[in-house]
């Protein structure tokens, strides 16, 4: 649909990269809503309700643009791991994480108000690290400076090099699940497409 405006309600560069790499043309509007951890939820819920919520926020005042939201979380042992407020916190999460598995949950949200159509999935990918020495750790945070990512590490990063397998989708663990957005996107388009058969 030609004259569908779509906005992504987030600033990350990953997100914005992945969605171009479909051919998707957007705009940005940055979400005001700050994710907290007083919401008790099961984890893909946790990500799910913080993705509706991104993009609820932009669709007040958007009513005729389909806007898309998303969160990513890690978890590890039932416990959610967020962005690291500072490198001690950084340096924690990472240890809690080497040697371990855990999964990388994104929650994606599709809203198109004017019609009241909301889809609100996840998706989990799983990711196996060995384990990884503190001096190499503390190292990666200064090179890297992973503050902006969920876990406190970015899967492309240098610290690839500690993983040791990923069962799931590559790109949900980058932050977007680009296959499984596609095909919940293609059907919020047939049904606007069906609302409006002219």
């Amino acid at each position: 649909m030609e004259n569908l405006k779509i906005i992504l309600a987030s600033s990350s560069p990953r997100r914005k990269e992945l969605l171009k790499k479909i051919g998707l043309s957007f705009k940005i509007k940055k979400s005001s809503v700050n994710e907290h951890f007083k919401v008790k939820l099961k984890p893909h819920l946790f990500a799910e309700y913080w993705a509706e919520k991104k993009a609820k926020s932009i669709s007040k005042s958007n009513k005729n643009s389909l806007i898309i939201g998303a969160d990513t979380i890690v978890v590890i042992n039932g416990l959610i791991l967020g962005k690291p407020a500072d490198k001690q916190e950084s340096i924690a999460m990472l240890k809690r994480l080497s040697g371990n598995v855990h999964e990388v949950i994104t929650g994606v949200s599709i809203i198109y108000r004017k019609l009241d159509l909301i889809d609100t999935f996840h998706s989990t990918t799983k990711i196996f690290f060995n384990r990884c020495d503190e001096k190499s750790l503390k190292e990666y945070i200064k090179n890297e400076e992973p503050f902006d990512k969920a876990g406190s590490y970015g899967i492309q990063d240098s610290i690839a090099k500690y993983i040791k397998k990923i069962d799931g989708c590559y790109y949900n663990a980058l932050g977007f699940p680009i296959s499984k957005f596609h095909d919940r996107y293609n059907l919020i388009l047939k049904a606007i497409k069906d609302a409006n058969p002219n």
